[in-house]
């Protein structure tokens, strides 16, 4: 952390005023009816297409300071907002709206004395966030709280306020006040300090959970951080898939896979680490090769001088880049994938449905994927809602994609049997 005492100060009261008007906002979340929360997600869908020429304004104000400042393409392309992220955005809202609401409650079993045990759904209360300089994030993380009826407090990255400001005050404020909600419920973090994140993470009787998106380093200082002061954290730090070709694999699906993986560089699940069975090693390189060139891909090829598991999408001005090393079997690829990596996602290129098997069983990430792509590990792409973020956890808990479904507290309840 830099600066003086007087920074961390009032980092720390913004985010206490903050909690404290999200508190204030919650009680409405916990008692309107589901169908009112949808109609809140609704409008923020309709809001944003009415307001779309306003948010790209101020979008454009942020990429434009950003690429004076000289930051990496892949973090200007995780920033940039238009017409086409924005439709997409409204479009994913819709959806969510669409979605059943989970029960409140359900019965689990009868007890003697004529009881009943029932588990209940609780929301959190005020769930922090703090995420990199993507926009996008600031839509899906408060649709995801109010869906769960949990308020929230949310800090972004100094280079998208703009946006995520503009985001708040045209569509996702005004939506909750037209539809009964309050909007208090959902606030945003105005600092751009990084002792505000660092204050997001130290207030557990206010926001007892931090929902944490970033760089790996940043992101893990700040889950550190959270642990010292009894803050819980879903934190998604690291990425980096990994595809491995077998040697039973078609190569014109590899190829496919590949390409398709690459299609975005600034994301975590992109391809990050090419495995090839050694017998397909001289038949299958030239062509990876080709394809490299053709994309404007850099290959890393043994020997590394890096850890296989680097990744690429955080190395400013190397975002273009993958590795490629060797591997013996299925079983090899996947304890590399273990060993590795982040254990965010990773897929097997083959034809053989007992060597997918084999790896399958070997990998212990958070997606496998037999002839299809990592990329796919996305809330929406394998869910159809939005996600807050991709956990990573080797502990029992919400894990890959978490969604609204995922934010809760589960309380027991014993009750008279219902007769």
């Amino acid at each position: 952390m830099t600066g003086g005492s007087e920074e961390p100060a009032a980092a720390a009261q913004a985010v206490i005023t903050a909690a404290l008007a999200a508190h204030a906002g919650a009680g409405v979340l916990r008692q309107m009816p589901a169908g009112a929360l949808d109609e809140a997600l609704s409008a923020m869908a309709a809001r944003l297409d009415r307001r779309s020429a306003e948010i790209m304004d101020a979008n454009a104000r942020d990429v434009g300071a950003a690429r004076a400042e000289g930051l990496a393409e892949a973090v200007v392309d995780r920033l940039m907002l238009d017409r086409e992220r924005i439709r997409g955005i409204s479009a994913q809202l819709r959806a969510l709206a669409q979605v059943p609401a989970e029960p409140a409650q359900f019965h689990v079993r009868d007890l003697p004395g004529d009881l009943e045990l029932r588990e209940r759904r609780r929301p959190v209360g005020v769930i922090g966030a703090n995420f990199e300089a993507r926009p996008n994030v600031v839509v899906d993380i408060a649709s995801q709280l109010i869906k769960s009826r949990n308020a929230g407090v949310l800090r972004t990255g100094s280079t998208a306020l703009r946006s995520a400001s503009a985001l708040i005050d045209q569509v996702v404020g005004p939506a909750m006040r037209d539809t009964g909600l309050d909007p208090r419920a959902i606030q945003l973090l105005r600092i751009p300090s990084r002792e505000s994140a660092f204050a997001l993470v130290q207030q557990p009787r206010l926001i007892p959970l931090v929902i944490l998106r970033g760089s790996g380093a940043s992101t893990r200082a700040l889950a550190r951080d959270a642990a010292l002061h009894g803050v819980r954290t879903l934190a998604h730090a690291d990425g980096g898939a990994v595809i491995y070709i077998d040697l039973a694999a078609k190569e014109n699906l590899a190829l496919a896979l590949i390409e398709s993986s690459l299609d975005r560089l600034g994301v975590c699940n992109r391809l990050n680490l090419l495995l090839v069975h050694r017998q397909r090693w001289d038949s299958v390189i030239p062509s990876v090769t080709d394809l490299a060139k053709r994309l404007g891909i850099s290959l890393s090829l043994p020997p590394h001088a890096h850890a296989l598991g680097h990744e690429w999408a955080l190395d400013a001005g190397r975002e273009a880049t993958i590795t490629v090393a060797g591997a013996a079997s299925a079983q090899d690829a996947a304890e590399i994938a273990n060993r590795e990596t982040s254990g965010l996602a990773a897929s097997i290129v083959t034809a053989d449905e007992e060597t997918a098997n084999q790896f399958l069983d070997g990998y212990a990430g958070s997606g496998a994927f037999w002839n299809a792509s990592p990329r796919l590990l996305d809330g929406f792409k394998l869910l159809a809602v939005p996600e807050t973020g991709i956990s990573i956890d080797a502990v029992p808990g919400p894990r890959g994609p978490v969604t609204f479904r995922d934010l809760h507290l589960r309380q027991y309840a014993v009750v008279p049997r219902a007769s």
